[in-house]
């Protein structure tokens, strides 16, 4: 029994040392200047947002058609609606619903306050203008794309 005891103490305190010479190594090795990476700001590597709230790839078609036709979008005809899509979606909610901010391709709260405001005049959104597309905002927005 004392010699079992014996040998896991040793085995523990062989663990323990490598452990510690590890550790210590690590810490220093990542702390020399010359051997860290360069800094790379979040939109270099952020994806770019699809958000087609509910919308198919082949409804979202019909509305990137139309945004092409009447709202200066120049990206490809993909069915993903991402930044470019919602810059020219955003342009065209400027002129239509009071849209007040960013023309930056972002679907935020404004933009979806926006959509709201026009569906509920002229695709039978019935919900409230809350920012949040939510089943009753997707509900009408497939109506509006469905039109296309």
């Amino acid at each position: 029994m004392r010699a079992m005891t014996r040998t896991l103490v040793s085995a523990a305190t062989a663990v323990g040392i490598a452990a510690g010479t590890l550790a210590g190594a690590g810490a220093s090795f990542a702390a020399t200047p010359a051997q860290q990476a360069p800094a790379v700001s979040a939109q270099q590597v952020a994806p770019l947002a699809v958000v087609n709230l509910g919308l198919s790839n082949a409804q979202a078609k019909e509305v990137q058609r139309w945004l092409k036709r009447s709202w200066d979008y120049t990206g490809t005809i993909d069915g993903q609606l991402g930044p470019n899509s919602w810059k020219a979606f955003q342009r065209f909610l400027k002129s239509a619903a009071g849209y007040n901010d960013s023309i930056d391709g972002i679907v935020g709260p404004n933009t979806i306050k926006a959509l709201q405001y026009w569906l509920k005049r002229a695709y039978g959104y019935t919900g409230a203008i809350d920012g949040i597309a939510g089943p009753g905002t997707q509900a009408a927005f497939k109506r509006f794309a469905d039109a296309r």
